[in-house]
């Protein structure tokens, strides 16, 4: 199969910090490669794939000093997808909404991941809008705001098998682990008051996006000085979130928004680490109570459910992982719902002639000399990545 993926341009693919969506759709796109597809990734310049890289910008727009507006960015790479379509059986969108209408009479050749968070008014007349368009939502959850959305499916998230090691013994005391963004709808703040309540240590790994300085400032910072038992390391890497998280005694995920998935959940369940989490969005759907972690509804009740979660076996944390949360089930699912909407669509299977004249127009198109890193398009080149 065909298959291009679309990615945030705001973050390389992987990125190097934080960056759910785009770790996603790495994770997926090498799999798909990892399965026998044929798969091309548009994405920032600086990603790094097996597949065949698209270069959409020199670099990660968050991280540039020259790229301040993503609009115009965004703009020109959905452009490129439209015209490069015929060569795909599946065009797979994880930006939103912004190829709705030049891919209006060719939905049949596109699937659009839905990575956020679905319960905003201004949703529900733009999918009402493009019926067509085919979705798929991240937890049924997510749904729930606009249950009139054409969703083609869900596909609860995955990542690779063997990209954390479980670590079934901790040190003694250990510590309790937030990770993730601080944010209010995260609520850093619960997880701080939870662990001084139980008397426990706490470590936070998170990132501090410029919308949510003045609440990390007004409202975590004087949480911090109160004692040295909370200790703020910022942001981690992949390898540095493998101990951060095998390390700890539990992660706590007291959330207070609907949530539509949650990676962290199964990132500390792929390190053999139980989860004590707040009921609410994607949950009880990612969360097997009382074998992952417990899910609760209050401060109260999580202060009295923390001493089980300690308790749970670590060993069976990580086989439920393995079970229901790795990057190969992740693509198989995908992969049902590509063919499925693919024998959906009227023409859908496109004549070889279509298919060629659209590959050869690829190298017009979009010349490679200045953005490329990893392989170039057409000949399978490597080029030096840019630092």
């Amino acid at each position: 199969m065909k298959i291009a993926q679309i990615a945030p341009l705001m973050e390389s693919v992987p990125p190097r910090l934080y960056g759910g969506t785009e770790r996603i759709v790495s994770w997926l796109t090498e799999e798909l490669v990892a399965q026998g597809h044929d798969v091309t990734l548009f994405a920032s310049g600086d990603s790094v794939t097996g597949a065949t890289l698209v270069p959409c910008t020199t670099e990660a727009i968050r991280l540039s000093e020259t790229m301040k507006e993503y609009m115009p960015y965004y703009t020109m790479m959905v452009d490129r997808v439209s015209r490069l379509s015929r060569a795909f059986d599946i065009v797979h969108f994880h930006i939103d909404m912004f190829q709705f209408p030049l891919f209006r009479g060719m939905e049949h050749k596109t699937m659009t991941t839905l990575h956020g968070r679905q319960d905003m008014p201004d949703l529900y007349p733009f999918y009402r809008a493009f019926p067509k368009m085919p979705l798929v939502s991240i937890s049924d959850s997510q749904r729930l705001p606009v249950p009139d959305a054409n969703f083609a499916g869900t596909v609860l998230h995955g990542l690779p098998a063997n990209l954390h090691q479980a670590n079934l013994n901790p040190a003694d005391g250990g510590y309790l682990a937030f990770l993730g963004r601080i944010s209010p709808e995260k609520r850093p703040d619960r997880a701080i008051k939870l662990a001084r309540s139980v008397g426990m240590p706490l470590k936070i790994a998170a990132k501090v996006d410029k919308v949510d300085t003045e609440y990390f400032d007004q409202i975590i910072k004087p949480l911090l000085n109160e004692g040295s038992d909370v200790e703020f390391v910022g942001e981690v890497d992949e390898r540095g979130k493998t101990k951060f998280l095998g390390n700890a005694r539990a992660l706590l995920f007291p959330i207070d928004w609907p949530e539509p998935f949650g990676l962290v959940m199964i990132e500390a369940m792929a390190c053999g680490t139980p989860v004590l989490a707040f009921n609410h969005g994607s949950v009880p759907e990612v969360i097997d109570d009382g074998i992952t972690g417990r899910i609760v509804g209050s401060m109260e009740e999580a202060v009295a459910a923390l001493p089980s979660v300690l308790a749970l076996d670590r060993r069976a944390v990580r086989a439920r992982f393995d079970e229901r949360f790795t990057a190969a089930r992740m693509a198989r699912d995908y992969v049902k719902l590509y063919q499925k909407q693919i024998d959906m669509g009227e023409g859908a299977h496109a004549g070889e002639r279509g298919r060629i004249e659209a590959e050869r127009s690829i190298s017009s198109i979009m010349p490679l000399s200045d953005l490329s890193t990893g392989r170039t398009l057409l000949t399978g080149e490597t080029k030096p990545r840019v630092s």
